[in-house]
């Protein structure tokens, strides 16, 4: 439910195609918006609607502004981030993470409401009843915080974040927007780097025994 995430979709999609076949991609969740029942403020409303409008003037991504006309609007991003998980339990969970950015977007759904995300479950063709009942059990909340507390660990304070994990060293990766060879250069580097501590570790574990 980042609309920058939207935005970096194509560029993210292009360096997935990219990555060093060693390279694993895993996506962890961030919460961001807790649950709430409350619309969400007309200035925040508006301060949204301008970001869509700068993303799309700058990378040219497409938007539906007629959610803002359509949907009551709310600050709660965890029924999307659940559902990712419940689609996650049955081997979908990057058709979920597409279908909730297209169906926020292009289709002017509602992704803080759950109902919304049972449709989306029906249209990839998941078991929608263990879905329903994933989507709202504990075990799935539990795992939900899981991912927060790991993306915190990360050191992630922003959206999207790329974070390069090699033998439990971690190194923050450049986002790109447009030019995808920026991050893979960065990664490369950033590989290089581990490839060689990992050597003059080892020449000095050599050396001492």
């Amino acid at each position: 439910m980042c609309s920058w995430c939207w935005g970096y979709r194509p560029a993210l999609e292009r360096l997935q195609s990219r990555l060093p076949a060693d390279v694993e991609i895993r996506c962890v969740l961030g919460g961001l918006a807790p649950d709430s029942d409350q619309p969400m403020p007309e200035e925040m409303q508006q301060m949204l609607q301008l970001t869509w409008r700068r993303i799309a003037s700058q990378l040219g991504t497409a938007f539906n502004h007629d959610f803002w006309a359509q949907c009551q609007p709310r600050r709660s991003t965890y029924p999307a981030c659940r559902a990712v998980i419940a689609a996650r339990i049955q081997g979908q969970e990057n058709e979920m993470t597409e279908a909730i950015q297209q169906a926020y977007y292009l289709r002017a759904m509602n992704p803080s409401d759950v109902e919304t995300h049972v449709k989306l479950a029906a249209e990839l063709g998941l078991d929608v009843t263990r879905f329903m009942q994933d989507i709202t059990s504990a075990e799935v909340d539990a795992l939900l915080q899981e991912d927060i507390a790991h993306t915190s660990a990360l050191g992630v304070s922003g959206f999207p974040s790329l974070v390069l994990e090699v033998e439990g060293q971690r190194w923050p990766i450049a986002v790109a927007y447009q030019n995808e060879l920026t991050t893979l250069n960065d990664i490369h580097d950033k590989l290089k780097w581990a490839k060689a501590k990992s050597v003059m570790k080892g020449w000095f574990v050599k050396k001492s025994g």
